[in-house]
């Protein structure tokens, strides 16, 4: 048996599952936040629902392998340091610790030949990974604006604020957003949102349904918010192509996986700007949505770690909802 994890911002999966493919127990709580808790905490959170799981599955010793991708793990130093205390609760012997873009990419990769691919996730942030020939790999730190980054959920509402604060009051292009934005929140105007928001009446996380307005309102033909869905585009497909070509894999077709909210949400604006870009820019790699929960990827890695047999892959897969895998194209 292996515990197979993956810990995002916004909800952690633990999965207990046997060499066999069947999943025999299964736990989902709260984010996994090391910078804000510290790792110590974040890991002794995630203790609490191995514990769980364990008990749910009849299992009291150690099992053959921890499997963890990991939100927050986005420097070798930060994925040692955690490594180290997870092994530290003694769960397994061998321990995998791994940004959990990696588990998107295992997930949308096939279970059998060298495991060669990009991944880009943008969901609440935005992140790539790719692994190439002969086990090189490419990755962004992805730690904010200090690293260039650009987009994901949390930053689409946070420029769709900025941009209709503007249109309001003069200083930026007219748009849609100005009124929307703060009818979003049961308000009439900018400047009662606005004081709203700073003043703590609105809790910060509801600007993340904010995300979901702005494809909404880009839908209908506003330029600001159209604008801002283009650049988001620009950036998957920026990622896409910088890895891929870091990889030596511009040239040879390649499986490009994608996932996270905004993606599997498969907005039409998003995916025909994104689907043009890559024809442009890396016209041989072979997109595909992922929609299956990243803890997949986890359990798949353990299974590669075992050798397991195909029979396997089949079962596990099957049992986080099947092998769901499609282009931009496909319905």
């Amino acid at each position: 048996m292996f515990l197979a994890v993956d810990a995002g911002n916004s909800k952690t999966d633990v999965a207990l599952v046997g060499v066999d493919g069947t999943v025999l127990a299964t736990v989902r709580g709260g984010g996994f936040r090391p910078p804000v808790v510290g790792v110590a905490q974040a890991v002794g959170d995630l203790a609490a629902l191995v514990d769980t799981v364990r008990e749910r599955a009849g299992v009291t010793g150690p099992v053959s392998q921890v499997s963890a991708y990991l939100a927050n793990a986005d420097l070798p130093v930060e994925e040692t340091e955690l490594a180290a205390e997870i092994s530290s609760y003694g769960w397994a012997p061998a321990v995998t610790v791994a940004n959990d873009t990696f588990a998107l990419l295992r997930t949308g990769l096939p279970d059998s030949g060298e495991p060669v691919g990009v991944a880009v996730v943008c969901g609440a942030g935005i992140n790539c990974a790719g692994l190439g020939h002969d086990g090189r790999t490419a990755r962004f730190p992805s730690i904010g604006r200090i690293s260039g980054d650009w987009g994901g959920g949390g930053h689409l509402a946070e420029e769709a604020l900025w941009w209709a604060a503007r249109a309001d009051d003069g200083r930026g292009e007219p748009s849609a957003l100005a009124r929307e934005v703060p009818a979003h929140f049961g308000l009439t105007t900018m400047p009662e949102l606005i004081e709203a928001l700073h003043l703590g009446h609105i809790p910060r996380e509801r600007r993340y349904g904010l995300t979901p307005l702005l494809f909404a309102v880009a839908a209908s033909g506003d330029p600001v918010a159209r604008a801002l869905v283009h650049r988001q585009a620009e950036e998957i497909a920026l990622l896409a192509s910088v890895a891929l070509k870091r990889l030596d894999l511009l040239d040879e077709p390649t499986p490009l996986v994608l996932g996270g909210g905004v993606l599997a949400a498969r907005h039409p604006l998003l995916h025909d700007e994104l689907t043009r870009l890559l024809a442009e820019r890396a016209p041989k790699a072979e997109p595909r949505v992922v929609t299956e929960p990243p803890v997949l990827g986890a359990a798949l890695h353990a299974l590669d770690r075992a050798g397991a047999g195909a029979e396997a892959y089949r079962r596990v897969r099957g049992e986080f909802g099947g092998d769901v895998r499609r282009g931009l194209e496909g319905a």
